[in-house]
């Protein structure tokens, strides 16, 4: 019988602190030795050769909508996970309100993660929501395994996942910190958001730029001052998802450098994609906070290269084509991208060979980072004793991402067409390869 069940060859191993040559071997669904000063001898069921690959933890995605069960013709957890796994992620946080019904409470979260059990093909978590009336419910989702919780400020735009007013947030904010557990929200201030966009409406202005500056940034600063406050009464850790500018940025680390406990989640369409894409992609590139100009996505670049951006995630919001068509009212339409698949690709491409992001800071803005802030302590880096999750990237090979190339249940992204340099070949989740070079490969 041989001594391992995988060893993994003459890869570059990346993780936050080095990239060595060396070689990886897996007993049971972990990583039981690192080897980087002699090659192991090849004593495994499989060799897995990836001399001119890069080796890195697998990607974990704290940020995605697969929306089942109820919406499952949306997006559905098999569709999603296998897009994941085909952009080198074994991890996903799944966000609670596009389910129906959504993961409000006990009873819900376990239906899903029956479903995730039976259908996903790579790791799943769930967030539990935080709407008025269900504060008395948090406790037992914290109990069944939720990885934080999630809140709206503005509206949802689902009609079962109410947005939460300031008491529902601030009753909230004190049980999830009596639980040690961290609230997640969407931070836009739905005042500006409501009153500005009926006004422009009511002006017959409703063209892309129109929509965008019905949210503009200084929405989400207010929002995030607005929480942050909160955070510092209460004690409860808080996360702030899809930053779209540096500016809410620094408001949140002038907030830790105070010694609050809140961090600062920014997405892949905001570090690729400005208010110009939204004009010629129409509803494809529409989301919430919206697309914002050029020298926001540098501005934003920088933040990330200085290491000012806790974590990416996809923000993966899919919907069905007809969901997303705009002609010319751009307030019309559902908001959200469908972005899982391509989060590696762009931060590869953007960031690594455009601006200078290395590969070390790479997997600690979507690996470790990720694992350390919500407690999965066997995952997020290659070392003995973690979970095998495993991504093998050649960073020779450049193409162009094609419809057809997407796992997604409607294939469409505004990340078609483009070009990218860095392919994902191999991804290993607890072991197992679940995609390779193009297929999916689980079972």
């Amino acid at each position: 019988m041989a001594m391992y069940d995988v060893i993994i060859k003459n890869g570059t191993i990346v993780t936050a602190d080095s990239t060595l040559q060396g070689d990886i071997a897996i007993q049971d669904g972990k990583i039981t030795k690192v080897v980087t000063d002699k090659p192991l001898e090849n004593d495994a069921a499989k060799l897995i050769d990836a001399e001119g690959l890069h080796v890195l933890p697998g990607l974990i995605d704290p940020h995605v909508h697969f929306n089942e069960p109820g919406r499952t013709e949306w997006e559905g957890l098999e569709t999603g996970s296998k897009s994941l796994a085909a952009g080198g992620a074994a991890t996903f946080f799944d966000m609670p309100l596009n389910s129906t019904p959504p993961v409000i409470d006990k009873d819900n979260l376990n239906a899903k993660k029956e479903l995730a059990a039976e259908k996903s093909v790579v790791n799943a978590r769930f967030w539990g929501g935080l709407v008025p009336g269900n504060v008395d419910k948090l406790k037992d989702m914290h109990d069944r395994g939720v990885i934080g919780f999630k809140a709206f400020m503005p509206p949802s735009g689902i009609e079962d996942f109410d947005n939460a007013d300031d008491e529902t947030i601030f009753k909230g904010m004190q049980e999830i910190a009596s639980l040690g557990s961290r609230l997640a929200v969407h931070a836009e201030s739905p005042v500006i958001c409501e009153q500005l966009a009926k006004e422009k409406q009511r002006q017959g202005k409703t063209s892309a730029r129109d929509f965008a500056e019905s949210r503009p940034i200084i929405s989400e600063i207010d929002a995030v001052k607005h929480l942050i406050s909160y955070a510092e009464a209460t004690g409860c850790k808080l996360h702030i998802v899809h930053a779209s500018s540096r500016k809410v940025v620094n408001i949140v680390n002038d907030a830790q450098q105070r010694g609050v406990d809140v961090t600062v989640e920014t997405c892949p369409h905001y570090l690729a994609l400005t208010v110009k894409d939204l004009e010629e992609q129409g509803g494809i590139a529409k989301c919430m906070p919206p697309l914002r100009d050029n020298r926001e996505v540098e501005d934003l670049w920088n933040a990330v290269l200085r290491g000012d951006i806790n974590v990416i995630g996809s923000d993966h919001s899919p919907a069905p084509a007809d969901m997303k068509q705009i002609t010319d009212n751009y307030f019309e339409g559902w908001g959200g991208i469908s972005g899982a698949q391509s989060t590696l690709n762009i931060l590869l491409t953007e960031g690594y060979f455009k601006r200078g992001l290395t590969l070390q800071q790479l997997v600690q803005l979507a690996s470790e980072n990720p694992a350390k802030l919500f407690g999965l302590t066997s995952k997020g880096t290659i070392a003995a004793g973690f979970d095998a999750d495993i991504t093998l990237v050649d960073l020779n090979e450049s193409f162009e991402l094609q419809k057809e190339d997407l796992f997604y249940r409607h294939q469409h992204s505004p990340y078609v067409g483009k070009t990218y340099q860095g392919a994902v070949k191999k991804t290993i989740v607890n072991g197992a390869i679940v995609f390779d070079n193009g297929d999916i490969t689980a079972d």
